[in-house]
C-alpha cells in the first residue's frame, strides 16, 4: 500500500499545481518535487522488507478491473528509475523555463505524466496497467503540443497521440482476450500459467503491437523523433527515459510466460533488430543534435526489443537502466546547449568544448557511455549483452548489433564534435556566458551515475538478477573474451565510419546504398487518404439538403437492424388491431393526422398536424397507464411545436418546389421502407412472450438498484453506460460551445473599436 499510496502523490501534486500552482509561488518548488522525493523514500524502506508483496485497489470489481501493485525488485528498480530521473529534470526545468505559469504547467503535467509512469512499472493487473498507459499517452500529448502556438509542435502532438493512442486500444484488445482465455487479469498468475492455442497467439499479437507502438518500433517509429518539438525536459523524460519504456517493460513483464510463442520469438526479435539499424542509420544524417539523440532512441530501444526477443531479459534491464541515464543526461546537455547559444545545429556550433569545458566533460562522460567505451555503465551493459548472445549461439543478431552499435559509435561521435569540436571562438570576443548551474548539476549527477556504476557495476547486478530471477553478469573488465574483441571492433570500425561518412562535411552517398523506408511519409499519406474519404463521404451525405439529411438517417435505421434480423430473425407476430375503443380512436386520429401532414400545403399546418400526431400517441401511453411517459411525450411534443414555430416565422408560409435533390420515387421508397420496418419491429416488440419479457426483471430489481421510479432505475442504472455516453455527448458540445463562446469575445475586445 505504501508504494500505491506514493504513486497517487504524483496526481495529487499535479492537480495542486494545476489549479493553483501560480498562486503558490513560493510553494510550488516543493510540491513539484514532492513526489519524487517521497516515492524514493518508500523505495528505500520496501527494498528492507521481505519481497515480494503486493497491493491492491478494486475500481470496478463486477468487471474485474483492478489496480494492483507488484512490490518486487523489478518494480522497485523501475520506480527508482522513473522518480529519481523524474526528480532531476524537475530540477532542470527550474532553470530551463523562466516564466513561471509556464514552468509551473509543464510540471503539472510532468507529475501527471510520472504517476502513470509509476503505475506502469509497478502494476501486476492487465486492466490497471491499461489505465496507466492511457494516462501516459493523454500526458505525453500535452507535453509534446506544450508550445502549443507552434504549428510543429501541435502536428507532432496529434501524430504521437495517433499512433500511441491506436496502439494502446489494439493492446486493450489483447488484453482482453488472454484474460478471457486465461481467466485472470492477474499478469504473475498469467505468466505463471500461460495459455496456449490460436487465441493466445492473436492476443499476443495485438499486445505487441501495442508495445511496438509506445517504444518506437518499425512502422510505428517516426512519432518517436517528431516528438522533439517537446520542450527538452519532456523530451529528456519522455522519449529517453520513461515513455518509450513502457513498451519495453511489458515486454519484460510478458517474456517469461510467452518467449517460447512463435510469433514471440520471430516477431520481437526481427523487428528489434530491423528497429535498431534504421534508427542508428537514421541518427547519422542529422545535423540537430536532438533529432540525433531521438534517431539514436530509437535504435537503442530496437536493442532491447531484439534482447527481450531473444530471451535475455536480464540483460534488456541492464541496458534499459545504462540507456536512461546516459540518454536523459545528453537531452539536458543538449537543452543546455539551445538555451546558451540558441541553437541546436552542428553547422552553427563551434567551439563549445573550450568555453563550456564542465560541460563538454559531462557531454564526452555520457556521449563515451552511449557509444559502449569504457568504464562506462553503456559499456558494462553492452559488454555482457554481445557476450550473452555469443554464448547462445545467435550469430545473427550479434552481427546486426554490431553493426548497428558501429554505427552509434560514429553518431556518437558527430555528436559530441559537432556539439564541443571545432576551433576556439575569437579571442576579442567577450567571455562566454557560464551555464546556469540548474542546467549542468541534473546532468551532471546522470553522468556521475553514468561513471560509477561502471566502475562499480556488481550492486546493479545483484538488483538486476533479483529482479528478473537470472543470472547475469556485468564487470567492468570481462577478460580476454570474443565480447571483448566484439566491442573493441566496434569502437574500431564506429571511428572508422565516423571519418569516412559521418563527420560533418562528408558525404553520406560514399555507403553506396538506397535509404531506408520513409514510415514518416506513410503516415502522412494515410492521413492524407483518411481526410480525402472523409471529404468525399461529407460530399455526400452532408451536401446542405434536408431530404438528403432524413433520407440517410431513415435509410440507416431500417437497413442495418434489418440486415442482422433477416439473417436469424425467428418471431411470431400477434395480430390485436387495439386493445380498447379509446386506444383505437387515438390511433385512427394519429393516422389521419399523419396523413393529412403529408397533404398539408402550408408550413405551419404541417407542424401542428405532426403535433397532434404526437399528443395522439401521448393518449396511447396514458390508456396503458403510463403517465410519466405521457407527460414526457406531451412536453416534448409542445416544445417542438412551439419551437418550429418560431423558426417558421421566418420562413415562407407556403411550400416551396419539390426538392431537387432527390427524386420523388426515391423519397417515397424511402418513406414506405422505413415505415414497414418501424411497423414490423412494433409488432415483433408487441409479440413478445411472457417468457422472454424484461419487464419483470425490472420491476423485481428496481428497489434493489435503488428506485422505486422503473422508468428512472432504467436510466440510471440498467442503461448507465448508455445514458453516460449521452452525457458524455452533452458535456463535449457544452464544452465546444463554451470555447467558441469564449474565442469570440476574445477577438472581439481585441478588435479595434470604431473610432477608437
Amino acid at each position: 500500500m505504501p508504494l500505491l499510496i506514493s504513486i497517487a502523490t504524483y496526481f495529487v501534486a499535479a492537480a495542486l499545481l494545476g489549479v493553483a500552482g501560480v498562486r503558490l509561488r513560493k510553494a510550488a518548488p516543493a510540491i513539484a518535487l514532492a513526489p519524487f522525493v517521497a516515492q524514493l523514500i518508500t523505495v528505500g524502506f520496501l527494498a528492507a522488507e521481505p519481497l515480494p508483496s503486493s497491493a491492491s485497489l478494486d475500481w470496478i470489481p463486477s468487471l474485474g478491473v483492478t489496480v494492483g501493485i507488484e512490490i518486487d525488485s523489478l518494480s522497485l528498480l523501475l520506480t527508482t528509475v522513473v522518480a529519481a530521473i523524474g526528480l532531476l529534470i524537475a530540477i532542470y526545468t527550474w532553470g530551463y523555463m523562466t516564466d513561471p505559469r509556464k514552468r509551473v504547467r509543464f510540471l503539472a503535467l510532468m507529475l501527471l505524466f510520472s504517476g502513470g509512469m509509476a503505475g506502469i512499472v509497478a502494476s501486476d493487473q492487465l486492466f490497471g496497467l491499461f489505465i496507466f498507459w492511457e494516462i501516459t499517452t493523454i500526458a505525453s500529448f500535452l507535453l509534446i503540443g506544450f508550445d502549443s502556438e507552434k504549428a510543429a509542435a501541435r502536428g507532432a502532438a496529434v501524430q504521437a497521440v495517433l499512433v500511441t493512442t491506436a496502439g494502446g486500444l489494439t493492446m486493450l484488445a489483447g488484453f482482453v482476450l488472454l484474460a478471457d482465455v486465461s481467466r485472470s487479469t492477474s499478469i504473475p498468475e498469467i505468466v505463471a500459467a500461460p495459455p496456449t492455442g490460436t487465441a493466445t497467439s492473436v492476443a499476443i499479437g495485438l499486445i505487441l503491437l501495442g508495445a511496438f507502438t509506445k517504444s518506437a518500433q518499425f512502422p510505428f517509429h517516426f512519432w518517436l523523433p517528431g516528438a522533439m518539438a517537446a520542450p527538452t525536459p519532456a523530451s529528456a523524460y519522455l522519449h529517453s527515459a520513461t515513455m518509450v519504456k513502457a513498451g519495453i517493460v511489458l515486454l519484460v513483464l510478458l517474456a517469461p510466460g510467452f518467449s517460447s510463442e512463435p510469433i514471440w520469438l520471430y516477431a520481437v526479435t526481427g523487428v528489434g533488430l530491423f528497429t535498431m539499424m534504421l534508427g542508428a542509420w537514421q541518427a547519422m544524417r542529422q545535423h540537430d543534435l536532438k533529432l540525433l539523440l531521438a534517431h539514436g532512441t530509437v535504435s537503442q530501444l530496437g536493442f532491447m526489443v531484439a534482447l527481450i526477443g531473444l530471451g535475455a531479459v536480464g540483460l534488456t534491464v541492464a541496458v534499459l537502466v545504462a540507456h536512461a541515464v546516459f540518454k536523459a543526461a545528453l537531452f539536458l546537455v543538449v537543452g543546455t546547449i539551445d538555451n546558451l547559444e540558441g541553437t541546436r545545429d552542428i553547422r552553427r556550433l563551434n567551439g563549445l568544448g573550450k568555453s563550456h569545458r564542465g560541460l563538454a566533460a559531462i557531454g564526452a562522460a555520457c556521449a563515451l557511455s552511449m557509444a559502449g567505451a569504457p568504464p562506462l555503465l553503456g559499456f558494462v551493459s553492452k559488454e555482457a549483452a554481445f557476450d550473452g548472445l555469443i554464448s547462445n549461439g545467435d550469430w545473427l543478431p550479434l552481427l546486426v548489433s554490431a553493426l548497428a552499435s558501429a554505427l552509434t559509435v560514429a553518431y556518437t561521435a558527430r555528436f559530441w564534435l559537432g556539439a564541443f569540436g571545432g576551433r576556439s571562438p575569437d579571442a576579442g570576443l567577450a567571455r562566454p556566458t557560464p551555464a546556469p548551474w540548474l542546467l549542468v548539476l541534473p546532468p551532471g549527477l546522470l553522468a556521475a551515475a553514468s561513471i560509477i556504476f561502471g566502475l562499480f557495476p556488481e550492486p546493479l547486478e545483484g538488483v538486476i538478477s533479483s529482479a528478473v530471477d537470472e543470472s547475469i553478469k556485468l564487470v567492468l573488465w570481462p577478460g580476454f573474451k570474443p565480447a571483448l574483441a566484439v566491442s573493441a571492433l566496434v569502437l574500431a570500425v564506429g571511428a572508422g565510419v565516423y571519418v569516412w561518412v559521418a563527420r560533418p562535411g562528408a558525404s553520406m552517398a560514399r555507403l553506396g546504398v538506397a535509404r531506408f523506408p520513409d514510415a514518416q511519409k506513410a503516415y502522412r499519406s494515410t492521413i492524407q487518404g483518411l481526410n480525402h474519404g472523409a471529404d468525399v463521404v461529407t460530399a455526400i451525405v452532408q451536401n446542405g439538403s434536408l431530404p438528403v439529411y432524413v433520407a440517410v438517417i431513415l435509410t440507416t435505421v431500417f437497413v442495418v437492424p434489418a440486415a442482422v434480423a433477416l439473417t436469424g430473425f425467428d418471431a411470431e407476430f400477434t395480430w390485436r388491431l387495439a386493445n380498447n375503443p379509446v386506444e383505437l380512436a387515438l390511433a385512427t386520429a394519429a393516422i389521419v393526422s399523419a396523413i393529412a401532414a403529408t397533404r398539408a400545403r402550408r408550413r405551419m399546418a404541417a407542424v401542428l398536424l405532426l403535433g397532434a400526431v404526437g399528443y395522439m400517441v401521448a393518449g396511447i401511453y396514458l390508456s396503458f397507464g403510463a403517465p410519466d411517459l405521457a407527460l414526457t411525450q406531451l412536453l416534448i411534443e409542445t416544445f417542438t411545436v412551439a419551437l418550429f414555430a418560431l423558426v417558421l416565422a421566418k420562413l415562407p408560409r407556403r411550400f416551396g418546389a419539390e426538392p431537387r435533390s432527390l427524386s420523388r420515387p426515391i423519397r417515397l421508397a424511402v418513406a414506405i421502407l422505413a415505415g414497414a420496418f418501424v411497423t414490423a419491429a412494433a409488432l415483433a416488440a408487441t409479440s413478445v412472450t411472457p417468457d422472454r419479457s424484461v419487464a419483470e426483471f425490472y420491476t423485481n430489481n428496481a428497489v434493489e438498484a435503488g428506485g422505486r421510479n422503473v422508468v428512472n432505475v432504467i436510466l440510471t442504472d440498467f442503461r448507465a453506460l448508455d445514458t453516460l455516453g449521452e452525457i458524455t455527448v452533452l458535456a463535449a458540445a457544452a464544452i465546444g460551445i463554451g470555447a467558441l463562446g469564449l474565442a469570440g469575445n476574445a477577438r472581439q475586445r481585441k478588435e479595434p473599436k470604431v473610432g477608437s
